[in-house]
């Protein structure tokens, strides 16, 4: 029997494996080159400025020219752009209220509207209320009534309030008036429910309920500061 080669059986594993890694990679490569090439067609382009537009925007009586991305929000275009900041950006979700503003006379969360959309409307915001010296009768309410804390929901509070109640008085809705000069007749169940979209989380809810009735039961054209 011929003496056992070693080398001879070690030369011949050797050989079978290269001969195996060969043809393993001829049939990977066309794999490997199509991943490649989809890899090169899947990277996301560039990504390219926004075109921005043209808008007139009638703020408190005045007229602003701006240039903005179209996906702005009418807050965003207040607070940024005009520099009124008394609208407040809470969740911005539209569920807390704080950025409530009056447009055409509604109260309008202006988190979730853009501002592209209000161009040819009447927008008012807190600024547009009053002024230190001439204050919104609902502003000297919250004031006299103590209806607020740390003021940040305030501007919204008052806003949403003035738009509410022209809203019960044109009788918006299921609410009948026959004058719309003439107080709100309301129980404090519906005022609070009305208001149930603005959220004050100092908790000073009492006090803004007695300033809202307080304006309420007074005529409109008799309302002072």
């Amino acid at each position: 029997m011929p003496d056992f080669d070693s080398n001879r059986r070690q030369l011949l594993k050797a050989s079978a494996v290269a001969v195996g890694g060969v043809a393993a990679a001829g049939q990977l490569a066309p794999h490997a080159e199509a991943a490649a090439a989809v890899a090169t067609t899947a990277q996301p382009a560039a990504p390219t400025a926004p075109a921005l537009m043209s808008i007139r925007l009638r703020v408190n009586g005045a007229e602003h020219q701006l240039m903005v991305d179209p996906r702005t929000t009418l807050l965003d275009a207040l607070r940024e752009r005009l520099h009124l900041t008394g609208s407040k950006k809470g969740c911005d979700q539209g569920q807390c209220g704080a950025c409530t503003v009056i447009v055409d006379g509604r109260r309008v969360t202006s988190c979730l509207t853009l501002a592209v959309m209000q161009e040819g409307h009447e927008i008012t915001t807190i600024e547009g209320l009053g002024t230190p010296n001439n204050l919104h009768p609902l502003q000297a309410a919250f004031i006299k009534h103590d209806g607020f804390q740390c003021g940040f929901c305030t501007p919204g509070q008052i806003c949403s309030a003035v738009g509410m109640l022209e809203e019960m008085r044109a009788g918006v809705p299921s609410h009948v008036t026959a004058d719309l000069n003439a107080p709100v007749q309301a129980s404090p169940i519906e005022f609070r429910e009305r208001m149930s979209g603005n959220l004050c989380r100092c908790g000073a809810y009492s006090n803004i309920q007695e300033a809202i009735a307080e304006v309420a039961g007074a005529p409109r054209g008799e309302m002072k500061a």
